[in-house]
């Protein structure tokens, strides 16, 4: 198990680019942005799919 995290510290280290301080804040706000839009989106369509159910169970009670 310490081998495995020694080689997957080195790996961190020396093999994967990292984004500079810049480029992540222009990803986060994307990430952010996306995110805001599809719990808007989302919501909408609960809330349509909620008012169909409703208007058709008041149409089949009477």
């Amino acid at each position: 198990m310490l081998t495995y995290v020694k080689e997957s510290w080195e790996e961190l280290r020396n093999n994967v680019t990292w984004l500079n301080r810049e480029q992540a804040s222009n990803y986060m706000v994307v990430v952010a942005v996306f995110s805001i839009i599809f719990a808007l989106a989302t919501w909408g369509v609960d809330s349509l799919f909620s008012e169909l159910i409703q208007l058709y169970f008041e149409k089949l009670i009477g």
